[in-house]
């Protein structure tokens, strides 16, 4: 992404002199007037507090370029010389000590080492000679390359420049540091200067700068004598209120499970907002009395909120850390990024979230000299290898681009990316002189750049929400773009199928009976049914419960253990007209007690054996077993039933774990809707074998019981108490040629291991 540099236009002046009048009617709670003083030579200075931990993080991650910090490659073109950059970026080095500063560890704790003499590192690479297809890429391939190439910190100058020559007068130069000794507010001091010096190198006069007053070393060791006592403990007073009771994590869907150590990959998603879209919200934000940067800042916040479902957030925002005059100049780790905890509960509406985004910033403003790595060190928290402490995700905010004016010479500037990630998300959004545009950043092991793609987008569509409408409640601003919500609300509701909508479970199964009367149906242990012998059977038991006052809505009870005499029972039932309902009898008395009397059962279907656990009941037991001979004395025809598809078929209930059972209802029509979706989906074959496992308290024992007997398939009927055998199981499927069999997931990985 190139972009000419030129002077922004006053679109957004008041925007800025909104933003530096604010800062100044809020000072930093402990800012103070008495200058910064030069240290005494003789006095070794310490590291600062942002250099301690990035030499520590550095330590975590040797030879990575994480901490890496490229400025904009600017692509040259007039008469340029590499003599005139190397002088540069010399007198740069020379004019800042913290860019010819080393770390040594040689006392057992890191020290910064001030080197009078050094000289910055200028590689330059011709291109002049390869095909002009070829060019660009290799220069964009070179310049990623450096930006990723690691310093060491205990020798290098932590300033190096890469200048690749494209033509006679076309160069692209590329400037590098590290956080160590730059932030992203230095970058501009980087090259200001940088273009102050070349300039009067190539025109031959003095340098306009300005001396400097003091160096980074210096405030490092004020720093550390004035962030001290009471001042100190006021501060972390205010942090660790602020910060108590907050989330450790925010919790985004991401698309990998999190590592067990943090990595850092990156990858970026372009962001750009239109210059009406843009002038819209500077109009909403004005209306607010608050900057464009907050309304952005809402809206982000507002996202995350939506995606995570957590009400109390906590972001990363970083704050300039120049509380006096004389720093401005400098450069150095002077950012200051601390953690902003925004509440979002009760569906607030928008300009109620601008409001509290406020509030949060006032308060970390005239609060922002504690050092970060002070707080992280004060709230004691549990070290995690694999997130960031605090906050995951980062907002970063940047007024306009660095513009660069350099003798004789055009300029264009764009970026050059490291391909890493300290967080899981980062917006990074930049006002330019028409409109905003950025970056969202995010690690690689957890998102995918379709994910985030998909994410941006949803911002751009909650800020248009915001700006058209922007006193709605956060629930009520828009996210799906709308072609989403045409994929999500109409074409992936567009189910509709054509099935029989007039059919009977039963029916379905009388039908596959026809086509293959004499296929064997259902196997249990050495028994065995086919289909015309199980329907003849079943027809048998319907006859004789409807003499019984079985019908429509009339609920049978089922107090069977897995047999050749439960799938007859259960069929007989609706055969009859009647839903069954399933009494395991492995459930306690009184659960059954309950369930018996809740669904108001006339009639129990048991085994002989099983007559003793009986609950409690006042229903005419029937033991298919041991009153078959009287059963079968009924005809074998299809009982006229008067049933239909919006009559009851079964009623199980639940397990009871938050109270007392619930009976959940399904009618015929629900039920032969789901299986013939499941034969539509998956086709089973008349040469196909599936096994009935579950307990038929469950409703997956459902699809086990009916879906084979509706397609011409056998039903292998597993003994009971097998399903917790795992041989028994793996035999089962070895020896009877399984072909079909249900499990939940955490079971099969328990029966794979097994």
């Amino acid at each position: 992404m190139e972009q000419v540099s030129q002077r922004p236009a006053n679109r957004f002046a008041e925007e800025r002199a909104s933003l530096k009048q604010w800062t100044q009617e809020k000072p930093s709670l402990h800012a103070t007037d008495q200058a910064i003083p030069p240290r005494v030579p003789a006095v070794m200075p310490p590291l600062s507090f942002a250099q301690q931990r990035l030499w520590f993080l550095d330590q975590l991650t040797p030879d990575s370029p994480l901490y890496n910090l490229p400025g904009p490659a600017l692509r040259l073109r007039g008469p340029l010389t590499a003599e005139a950059v190397q002088h540069a970026l010399d007198a740069v080095v020379a004019r800042h000590e913290v860019l010819r500063t080393t770390i040594s560890t040689d006392t057992g704790h890191p020290a910064p080492i001030i080197h009078q003499h050094r000289q910055a590192e200028l590689q330059v690479i011709d291109l002049s000679a390869r095909p002009q297809a070829e060019r660009e890429a290799e220069a964009h391939r070179l310049l990623e390359t450096e930006a990723r190439r690691p310093f060491d910190l205990s020798r290098d100058v932590v300033l190096r420049a890469t200048l690749l020559r494209l033509g006679l007068e076309e160069h692209v130069l590329l400037l590098i540091t590290h956080q160590i000794a730059c932030d992203s507010e230095s970058i501009s001091v980087l090259y200001r200067d940088f273009a102050a010096f070349y300039a009067a190198f190539t025109s031959g006069v003095a340098v306009s700068l300005a001396a400097l007053p003091i160096q980074y070393a210096d405030f490092a060791l004020w720093q550390q004598q004035w962030l001290q006592g009471e001042r100190l403990q006021t501060l972390l007073a205010y942090w660790t209120q602020q910060l108590a009771g907050a989330s450790a994590i925010l919790e985004l869907p991401t698309d990998r499970p999190r590592p067990r150590v943090q990595t850092y990959g990156g990858g970026r998603h372009a962001l750009s907002l239109d210059p009406a879209l843009t002038d819209t919200l500077r109009t909403v934000s004005q209306q607010q009395g608050i900057s464009l940067s907050m309304t952005l800042l809402a809206a982000f916040l507002t996202l995350l909120h939506r995606y995570s479902r957590q009400d109390d957030l906590v972001v990363g925002l970083p704050f300039p850390g120049r509380i006096r005059p004389e720093l401005e100049g400098l450069i150095g780790p002077f950012v200051n990024t601390l953690p902003l905890r925004v509440d979002l509960s009760g569906d607030p509406m928008f300009p109620e979230v601008l409001d509290r985004v406020r509030q949060a910033i006032m308060g970390a403003h005239v609060h922002q000299e504690l050092p970060f790595e002070k707080l992280v060190e004060e709230l004691q928290l549990e070290r995690s290898l694999n997130r960031s402490p605090l906050y995951q995700v980062l907002f970063t905010f940047q007024e306009s681009p660095i513009l660069l004016e350099l003798p004789g010479l055009t300029l264009q500037q764009f970026d050059v990316y490291t391909a890493t990630a300290k967080f899981d998300v980062s917006l990074e959004v930049r006002q330019g002189p028409e409109a905003i545009t950025g970056w969202l950043g995010y690690n690689t092991d957890l998102f995918d750049a379709m994910t985030i793609g998909r994410m941006a987008a949803h911002l751009r569509t909650l800020l248009q929400g915001i700006a058209a409408h922007p006193h709605q409640r956060l629930t009520a601003l828009p996210l799906l773009t709308e072609a989403e919500r045409q994929r999500l609300v109409v074409e992936w509701n567009d189910t509709d199928r054509a099935y029989r909508r007039d059919v009977c479970l039963h029916q379905l199964f009388e039908a596959q009976v026809d086509r293959s009367p004499e296929a064997t149906a259902v196997v249990f242990q050495s028994e065995h049914l086919t289909y015309s012998e199980l329907h003849r059977r079943a027809n048998q038991l319907a006859h004789f419960l409807q003499h019984q006052g079985v019908g429509p809505e009339v609920c049978v009870g089922v107090f069977m253990e897995r047999s050749l005499e439960m799938l007859i029972a259960i069929y007989g039932i609706l055969k009859a007209g009647g839903a069954y309902v399933p009494l395991d009898p492995e459930y306690p008395a009184d659960r059954l007690t309950f369930m018996v009397q809740d669904a108001q059962v006339p009639v129990l279907l048991t085994q002989q054996r099983l007559t003793p656990r009986l609950p409690e009941h006042q229903a005419r037991v029937v033991c298919v077993d041991a009153d078959w001979g009287t059963i079968a004395q009924e005809s074998t025809h299809n009982p006229p039933c008067g049933v239909t598809e919006a009559n009851v078929a079964y009623v199980i209930y639940t397990s009871g774990s938050t109270g007392r059972p619930k009976g959940v209802v399904n009618t015929h029509r629900g039920i032969c809707n789901r299986l013939l979706w499941m034969q539509e989906a998956y086709r089973l074959t008349e040469a196909d074998r599936v096994l009935h496992k579950t307990p038929f308290s469950f409703d997956v024992s459902v699809w086990e019981l009916f879906w084979p007997l509706l397609v011409g398939a056998q039903l292998i009927v597993a003994q009971p108490g097998g399903h917790r055998d795992n041989a028994y199981l793996v035999d089962q499927i070895a020896t009877l040629g399984i072909t079909t069999l249900h499990f939940v997931p955490s079971m099969l990985q328990l029966f794979l291991e097994a």
